[in-house]
């Protein structure tokens, strides 16, 4: 897709704060953070969003889902963290291309944090 930014970041050819990278995963800092480490954790293959996914996306999602707590861990967050995913319009997502947040380093509220610009 060649609109789409997130792909656009994840092929370097816009800038971001790289947290990590391999052949099918790229996780970079949140621009807008909600808290003091957020940083979202995106398939290099365009994916729309979570609704989109099916059985061949397994190890796909399962790789995400895995990196999330040794990325959170290497970013101080032995706490613990917080995981979003939007999922559509009516899920509150803004970029449509499948994106985990991670977020954490501070009391998060119990309620559910409004992610407006994701």
């Amino acid at each position: 897709m060649t609109d789409c930014i997130f792909c656009k970041l994840a092929a370097g050819e816009l800038p971001t704060n790289k947290v990590y990278e391999d052949d099918e995963v790229f996780a970079f800092h949140d621009i807008h953070p909600v808290a003091p480490v957020h940083f979202l954790i995106i398939p290099k293959q365009h994916v729309d969003s979570l609704a989109h996914t099916d059985d061949s996306h397994q190890a796909l999602l399962g790789r995400m889902l895995l990196l999330a707590p040794r990325l959170a861990a290497q970013l101080g967050l032995e706490q613990g963290f917080r995981t979003i995913i939007n999922t559509g319009h009516g899920g509150g997502q803004t970029f449509f291309h499948l994106h985990l947040h991670v977020i954490g380093g501070a009391p998060l509220s119990p309620n559910i944090v409004e992610l407006s610009t994701h």
